[in-house]
């Protein structure tokens, strides 16, 4: 996942929960990974 250490919780906009790295804000796209539903990256 990340070096820099913690996450926290997310609700995605279709429900799912996933946990997300701390610099994550609000209204960021994500990658999540289908097959795992883990967080993949942030989408520029």
């Amino acid at each position: 996942m990340t070096d820099q250490g913690g996450t926290k919780p997310a609700i995605t906009e279709t429900g799912l929960a996933i946990q997300v790295p701390l610099f994550v804000e609000q209204g960021e796209l994500v990658k999540i990974d289908t097959r795992t539903g883990e967080y993949l990256e942030r989408v520029r």
